[in-house]
């Protein structure tokens, strides 16, 4: 979609960065610490960001919301450019 079609459409019809998924991982090689989470944050189905991060679900995924916060606010400062 154009940027014109998007900057039209009400705040509530933009597309945001979301969480696709958040699952146990396996510890990145080299490290013996336990309890990692893969995450995968989308952006209208095409860009992904990836990740792992160590801690226990809630942490991690309070992580992760937080990290799509500022995501979205980095795009729509992008937008009004």
């Amino acid at each position: 979609m154009p940027d014109e079609e998007r900057q039209k459409r009400p705040n509530a019809m933009r597309q945001t960065y979301e969480i696709v998924s958040i699952q146990r991982a396996e510890p990145p090689p080299g490290v013996e610490s336990s309890n990692w989470y893969r995450y995968v944050i989308a952006f209208e189905g095409t860009d992904t960001v990836q990740g792992c991060r160590q801690g226990s679900l809630k942490a991690v995924t309070s992580a992760v919301e937080e990290i799509i916060v500022q995501l979205n606010e980095r795009h729509s400062k992008k937008r009004g450019r």
